[in-house]
């Protein structure tokens, strides 16, 4: 590799601009670790006009990202446009065909096409970096594949969405609902401003789990449909029964292999306030790996914001600089396996089960009776009346059971008259 090294940045978002500041700023720092001199070349985003924290070169901005190539020549791009296709793939396939290192922190692309565009990096021998696509600054793709590369993993879990955890850990601490907090996450700028959806269903977090998975188990990135709940339907009246049960509520973010099969999921999880997870607060991010003969290994950091991203941006490009070629998934595309999906019906939690009943006699011993015929065993019982309103508040902790016995038994409440609303339901992380 040259001692100067010609860099493109496209999509001059939050991030794009942050890390292009950084470029700029930490020149002779990255001179000093690497000794490779970089010069920025290229810059592109949507506008030339748009207000940025940070002053950009209009001598070197490209309207259209793809015409870089043909008028500069580039040895690294950071792709930070965030699509899942479109222009972000193009551009990245276009940059690898090239022979050009790409850097991303683009997990919608990575969870949806890695496998493709590891491929071809492999092909034209570069880099295609993504470590930002996790957990923001906290590396644990590079932990898997270095650090814990002779390891066994059986599994990976953990806070992936700093969004949705901070929401979480307000609620409790200010006693305000959902829609409150989240109003107050946008203008903190934790949540999106528009739509905060993907943060918000789970989708954030599924796609940096199977980005983890594809590492920890040397498989291709999984297609498979999966169980994926968000945070959306948590109320604050859960939250604070929770607390008075020892427990708080996470997203969780879980890949596991279960009998040599793969099993992925996202969910809101009730952990013990006493747990490791379970004292996560606020924006950060956590993630526990389980294997052999390490044991469990806990990385946590903050996972959200330009400042975290921009963080592991430039560990990818020391990390390039100093002329590794490596494999983007940790072995070749050729050798990954491809693993059989587990039955999500056969996924066995303890379950915490809320219903809004109208407060007469029976209404709890149908409720018992109900979950007793799906083999529904219960654990402990909590009846708060509201006499004053003729209503109920039950909630149900119960021992372990199957997805599908609990789909099947909560089917049938829903034609249930006593029942005001449809019954909360969380699981409980073993």
């Amino acid at each position: 590799m040259n001692k100067i090294i010609n860099i493109a940045v496209v999509g001059l978002g939050q991030v794009g601009i942050y890390l292009l500041n950084e470029l700029n700023i930490k020149k002779k720092d990255i001179e000093l670790k690497t000794g490779k001199k970089i010069n920025i070349v290229a810059i592109s985003a949507r506008s030339i006009n748009k207000k940025r924290q940070f002053k950009i070169n209009k001598n070197i901005f490209f309207k259209n990202p793809l015409e870089i190539f043909n008028k500069v020549k580039v040895d690294i791009l950071f792709e930070a446009i965030g699509q899942s296709d479109g222009i972000s793939k193009k551009l990245v396939e276009t940059a690898l065909k090239n022979k050009i290192h790409v850097i991303t922190p683009n997990k919608a692309l990575i969870s949806k096409h890695g496998n493709e565009l590891a491929r071809i990096a492999e092909l034209n021998k570069v880099n295609l970096e993504f470590e930002a696509s996790v957990a923001g600054g906290i590396p644990i793709l590079r932990s898997i594949k270095e650090g814990l590369a002779t390891n066994k993993i059986s599994k990976v879990y953990g806070i992936l969405n700093g969004t949705s955890n901070y929401i979480l850990s307000e609620m409790e601490n200010s006693n305000q609902s959902f829609v409150y907090v989240l109003k107050k996450a946008q203008k903190l700028g934790y949540a999106e401003p528009g739509n905060p959806k993907l943060d918000l269903n789970g989708f954030d977090a599924f796609a940096k789990v199977r980005i983890l998975s594809a590492l920890a188990f040397n498989s291709k990135i999984s297609k498979y449909k999966c169980l994926m709940e968000g945070i959306e339907k948590i109320e604050l009246k859960d939250i604070k029964i929770a607390s008075q049960l020892g427990l708080r509520i996470k997203l969780l973010g879980i890949s596991e292999l279960k009998n040599n099969h793969l099993f992925e999921t996202v969910h809101p999880c009730l952990v013990s306030k006493k747990s490791y997870i379970g004292n996560v607060t606020g924006v950060m991010n956590a993630v526990i790996l389980e294997g052999k003969p390490v044991g469990e290994s806990i990385l946590q950091g903050e996972g959200a914001g330009p400042g975290p991203t921009s963080s592991a941006l430039l560990s990818d490009l020391l990390s390039i600089l100093r002329g590794n070629i490596k494999n983007p998934l940790g072995v070749s595309v050729s050798r990954l396996k491809t693993l059989k999906n587990y039955n999500v019906n056969n996924y066995t939690n303890s379950l915490y089960l809320r219903f809004e009943v109208k407060d007469k006699p029976g209404v709890l011993s149908q409720i018992t009776n109900r979950l007793a015929k799906y083999k529904i065993s219960i654990k402990r019982i909590i009846q708060t009346p509201d006499k004053k309103n003729s209503k109920a508040t039950i909630v149900i902790i119960t021992h372990k059971t199957s997805e599908l016995n609990c789909l099947n038994c909560l089917t049938i409440f829903k034609n249930n008259k006593n029942l005001l609303k449809n019954p909360a339901k969380i699981r409980l992380l073993d």
